[in-house]
């Protein structure tokens, strides 16, 4: 079985308990990888999370059963996951727009949130460079901001966040701090959550942390270091990471902080290099992950 028909296989197993509770574990162990990893893939490729996938596929079924069976609001929250009626009737409105009572009336316009199916697609895109390295364990000290993790809407707040840090001269002064053991400053990427994840603008620094900033401590590991030409071609090279790299490599994400190291030079030119880092290990033939530097 290859990879994509497992990714599938954990579709099915999530459109079949849409009325249980569904454990990412389970989920992961189908698509043969790690819990973490298997969130990170499905964001980037899917452009949603997990969660909100899982959210609205509900919110879809609920709608039909309400227009179509002889159920009531209160049966219908409760085998969707909803712990009261009035959250229910929240979460419905917001996607619907409209009360799950008005829902059964005849002639209501609902909205539907496809099944998702993955599938191989060859665009002819050229050849993905990458290496990887071991490298021993460093400290960032920069600037902090809690991102919403849905492959879109993260994409859009990043490159803003780095404007507003530039025209506070935020910029300058982290590399001020750097210790000169990765060159300049670079973005980080660390604490996923289904919904969530933390973005660090950052130097590598051993001095003291200013007040308004923070630390974040990165572990010894393996990486696989992707080069990227041209500044908006960095979400599209993300995004082919973990559609067309990862499937066949024989690697996963460890679970630890990414990183987005850039060179000196012009950031507008076609040819301005950055490098996208990724912790990985290595995934045996059952789907699971050998120690870190076996």
């Amino acid at each position: 079985m290859n990879w994509i028909d497992q990714l599938n296989q954990s579709i099915d197993f999530i459109e079949t308990n849409l009325d249980k509770t569904i454990d990412i574990p389970t989920i992961s162990r189908i698509a043969g990888c790690s819990p973490y990893h298997y969130q990170r893939m499905f964001s980037l490729i899917a452009e949603i999370t997990l969660g909100e996938y899982i959210r609205k596929r509900r919110l879809t079924m609920a709608a039909y059963e309400l227009q179509n069976k002889e159920v009531s609001v209160i049966e219908t929250a409760l085998k969707y996951g909803y712990d009261s009626p009035t959250a229910f009737t929240r979460a419905f409105s917001k996607f619907h727009g409209v009360t799950p009572r008005q829902a059964k009336k005849a002639g209501v316009s609902l909205k539907a949130y496809p099944k998702i199916s993955f599938e191989i697609s060859v665009n002819g895109r050229g050849e993905l460079k990458y290496r990887i390295e071991k490298k021993q364990g460093f400290r960032f000290v920069g600037i902090k901001e809690t991102v919403y993790n849905d492959g879109v809407n993260n994409f859009i707040r990043v490159p803003k966040m780095w404007d507003e840090a530039r025209e506070k001269g935020m910029i300058e002064d982290i590399f001020k701090l750097s210790d000169g053991k990765l060159w300049g400053v670079m973005g980080a990427l660390a604490n996923y959550t289904q919904d969530t994840v933390d973005y660090y603008i950052v130097a590598t620094s051993d001095g003291a942390v200013p007040e308004d900033m923070v630390e974040l401590y990165v572990e010894e590991s393996l990486w696989v270091i992707f080069p990227c030409y041209g500044r908006k071609n960095i979400q599209p090279v993300w995004k082919r990471i973990y559609g067309e790299w990862f499937p066949g490599s024989g690697y996963e994400h460890s679970g630890g902080v990414e990183v987005e190291w850039y060179s000196d030079g012009d950031l507008d030119a076609d040819d301005y290099l950055t490098e996208i880092w990724i912790p990985i290990k290595e995934v045996t033939k059952h789907g699971t992950c050998k120690s870190d530097f076996d």
